[in-house]
């Protein structure tokens, strides 16, 4: 790219960001002088946030996951009533934070805000929740509110790019993950020669596929995990990757409710991110393992399958009625085959066959021969 082709695109970049903000700082403005009228008028200030808990909110659209609806039904924190005082004081509080972020164009993590103001929020997930309530308020990604994440997310393979501060990152050792990074959306100039994309559920099986070096053995491809359930910036660098290297993005994860209801988080989204769902979601994701069918194929040992508890039989009869599952008839099949067998199985359990069979037999011969639904 020539030189003032780059600089066009940087004052594009930098027009567009100005914009953006410009619209977050008035947003926060006309919030806050609805509550300075409603004093002045002896009124009890209240805020409106859309309810990011319900599905009734929610609508599927198969090509992007589960999205928020326009026009959906809102939770109001009163500040005038006792259950709801605090977090009216919370919320205020988050506002002019991002407000003098946004103004003097720096950044702050959600870890920083808790740890300035610990009395007042009480805990971490507090100030996790009222960041995305309000992204979703003012209809931006949290990013564009000044406000990171530590990521918890790990990745290795087939890939290097560059940190929006300049920073090289090379993610080809196969002793050592990197850390998602806390900005996605800086990353550019990414070089892989990936052949594809493995979500790994589990911080255990990541480490293990590292151990036995599974990037380099098979063929060039990238494994990353969000060591459950995703972070947020894990969900973004799986999109980001799918985005620039359409490539084939399999998941791996345990034979059970639990395990399922991740999966879906990458390719569906979840009912409390569903306002960003264009920018978290990764619809073609396919289901690697382990599958139930799997357990009976392979014949594992009975003495590693776990019976369903009533929490396990009440999560999967949830995940058969979500809009999305009628559409996978494969995935539907094998959520009703672990319904039957009343059992499930960490990925674990296939070392119970030959130690290495995960990644020496398993992946292998699901790649290579479209073990995949």
């Amino acid at each position: 790219m020539r030189l003032w082709e780059k600089n066009s695109e940087l004052m594009e970049k930098f027009q567009v960001e100005s914009v953006i903000y410009r619209e977050i700082l008035n947003h926060i403005e006309n919030i806050i002088l609805g509550i300075v009228t409603s004093l002045s008028r002896d009124e009890a200030p209240v805020l409106a946030l859309p309810n990011r808990s319900s599905w009734a909110n929610v609508s599927f659209d198969s090509a992007i996951g589960l999205q928020m609806s326009s026009g959906g039904s809102v939770v109001t924190i009163r500040s005038d009533c006792a259950s709801s005082v605090t977090k009216f004081a919370q919320i205020v509080k988050i506002l002019s934070v991002i407000y003098r972020l946004v103004q003097s164009n720096t950044y702050a993590t959600k870890r920083d805000i808790y740890y300035n103001h610990t009395q007042l929020f009480g805990s971490q997930r507090t100030v996790d929740s009222i960041v995305d309530d309000i992204s979703c308020m003012l209809k931006v990604p949290r990013r564009s509110l000044h406000v990171l994440a530590t990521s918890k997310g790990l990745i290795s393979g087939d890939l290097s790019y560059m940190e929006e501060d300049g920073t090289r990152i090379d993610c080809r050792s196969s002793s050592a993950a990197v850390a998602v990074s806390s900005n996605i959306e800086g990353i550019r100039n990414i070089v892989s020669s990936a052949k594809f994309v493995l979500i790994v559920e589990k911080d255990a099986t990541f480490q293990r596929l590292l151990d036995d070096d599974f990037c380099n053995k098979l063929s060039p491809c990238i494994i990353i995990t969000g060591k459950g359930v995703p972070d947020v910036n894990s969900r973004l660098m799986v999109k980001k990757l799918w985005d620039a290297l359409h490539v084939p993005v399999f998941a791996l994860v345990d034979a059970d409710p639990h395990g399922i209801e991740i999966m879906c988080i990458y390719k569906y989204g979840s009912v409390a991110m569903s306002f960003e769902a264009h920018s978290l979601t990764v619809p073609s994701v396919m289901w690697l393992g382990l599958l139930p069918s799997d357990l009976q194929r392979l014949r594992v040992p009975e003495d590693v399958l776990i019976p369903l508890s009533k929490r396990d039989e009440s999560k999967l009869s949830s995940l058969l009625r979500r809009p999305y599952v009628s559409g996978q008839k494969d995935w539907q099949k094998e959520m009703e085959l672990m319904q039957q067998a009343k059992v499930k199985a960490e990925i674990q359990s296939l070392a119970a066959i030959a130690p290495d069979f995960l990644t020496s037999i398993y992946l292998p011969n699901k790649l290579r021969y479209g073990g995949w639904v």
